[in-house]
């Protein structure tokens, strides 16, 4: 480890929410990595003075340093952000599964608010908020020229309270007013139930250090409502904006008895790490289907690489959305912290999906049954590289394969799940196949 303190390793899809300068003595020639740009410096200072005397209202010196290291980081990458006491508090708490708000994972893009994902049964979820939303009014106030922290405290407030956002979403001809009423945010990562005798489903929302716990906690109660063991499993990862890493390689490694799970590179060594899967797989080799869409980002991702790499399990639904970074909380002396992007994970077969994606074994669309003549090509879902400023994928990329289109056969009738989640109805066929197969 350097001497940066790392609290916390995050990969994150979105934000749930005095500095002394010393110029060293000029050095003619080339300058060495450690060595500060005099004349950016003397640029900054010049800047820095000049708001300080003409600007329109009296802003303090500690303003003005907050905003240079916000901008700063901020013009790195989408993920990379100066999180002062009250923000690092906040994703301190979004972690560990409660926090006051609607209940929607956010990032900032072009100025405006734009929806990650929102979060399982939570206002903004009831309320109809989908993964590629853009929020441009809070009420009345625009969001544009706010920052993501000022947008974020807006959009808290007394449990019971009514929020109107104006929302612009893709397909809609016009903007749409969504009304939500504010509560306190209890995050339940890990759901489960049966699709039917011997097949079980499990959800996980997000990653939190206690997912893997409770996962592994609710496949034993599956399999004891089964009799004893499970014919297949769905393992829902949609709308799965990420969360802790430690989360995504323990729910990776309930699965596979050996293998590498995934893979960190970046500049300094304690940010080369490698995790690997221990024996031991819950399902005992059962079927497996991920469900994935375009707002399964990040540490779902992870999960849903691993599984695909090593031929665990049979991916199905959309694109993912294409985060391929890590983020590294560092605490900061003076207190809050930097979230900075330290690396980029590998899935075991060696593939970046930066700005790419998991493209799944079977591209399944939701409701096609429901919506037979829609135009499935009009939507197209915010991916991590449509984000201004995002990383490159840094590895030569062959062309992408193109994926059959779901098969719609009106002769099987469907039953009520088709309705309420053609992909999950689509999952649970698949794993009878695969259950057959197995049996055989």
């Amino acid at each position: 480890m350097t001497a940066k303190t790392r609290s916390a390793t995050l990969v994150l899809a979105g934000t749930v929410i005095g500095v002394s300068l010393t110029l060293g003595t000029a050095v003619m020639g080339a300058r060495t990595a450690n060595e500060l740009p005099l004349e950016q410096m003397r640029t900054f200072t010049d800047v820095f003075s000049r708001i300080k005397s003409d600007y329109v209202e009296e802003v303090s010196d500690d303003e003005l340093l907050e905003y240079a290291i916000r901008g700063m980081l901020n013009g790195l990458d989408p993920h990379s952000a100066y999180l002062n006491t009250e923000e690092f508090n906040e994703l301190r708490i979004g972690t560990t599964g409660e926090f006051g708000g609607l209940g929607i994972e956010v990032g900032m893009e072009d100025g405006f608010v734009k929806v990650v994902s929102p979060i399982d049964d939570t206002p903004a979820a009831r309320a109809g908020m989908q993964s590629g939303d853009l929020i441009i009014r809070l009420d009345d106030t625009p969001v544009k020229g706010l920052s993501l922290n000022d947008a974020v405290k807006l959009m808290r407030g007394k449990p019971g309270s009514i929020l109107t956002l104006t929302v612009i979403r893709e397909g809609e001809d016009r903007p749409l007013s969504i009304d939500i009423e504010r509560d306190i945010i209890k995050v339940t990562s890990v759901r489960n139930r049966m699709l039917d005798d011997g097949y079980g489903y499990v959800r996980i929302s997000n990653f939190q250090t206690k997912t893997t716990a409770d996962m592994l906690k609710a496949i034993r109660s599956l399999k004891e409502e089964a009799g004893g063991s499970l014919d297949g499993l769905v393992l829902d990862l949609r709308n799965n904006p990420g969360g802790v890493l430690s989360g995504a390689v323990g729910v990776s490694d309930a699965f596979l008895n050996e293998g590498n799970i995934v893979y960190t590179d970046g500049r300094e060594d304690d940010s080369k790490l490698r995790y690997d899967a221990t024996n031991g797989d819950i399902l005992d080799g059962g079927p497996l289907v991920v469900l994935v869409n375009g707002g399964s980002a990040s540490a779902s991702e992870i999960v849903a690489g691993a599984m695909q790499d090593h031929g665990r399990a049979v991916v199905l639904g959309t694109k993912t959305f294409g985060k391929g970074s890590v983020q590294t909380i560092q605490d900061l002396p003076a207190g809050g912290a930097v979230k900075l992007t330290t690396s980029r994970y590998y899935t075991p077969g060696g593939r970046s999906i930066q700005a790419l994606g998991i493209e799944p074994d079977i591209t399944t669309q939701p409701g096609l049954w429901n919506r037979p003549d829609e135009d499935e090509d009009a939507y197209t879902p915010l991916s991590e590289s449509s984000l201004r400023g995002s990383l490159v994928n840094d590895t030569l990329n062959e062309e992408e394969p193109t994926s059959e289109e779901a098969s719609e056969d009106e002769e099987n009738a469907p039953d009520e799940l088709v309705y309420d989640d053609y992909q999950l109805y689509e999952a649970l066929n698949l794993l009878r196949g695969l259950s057959i197969l197995s049996s055989n």
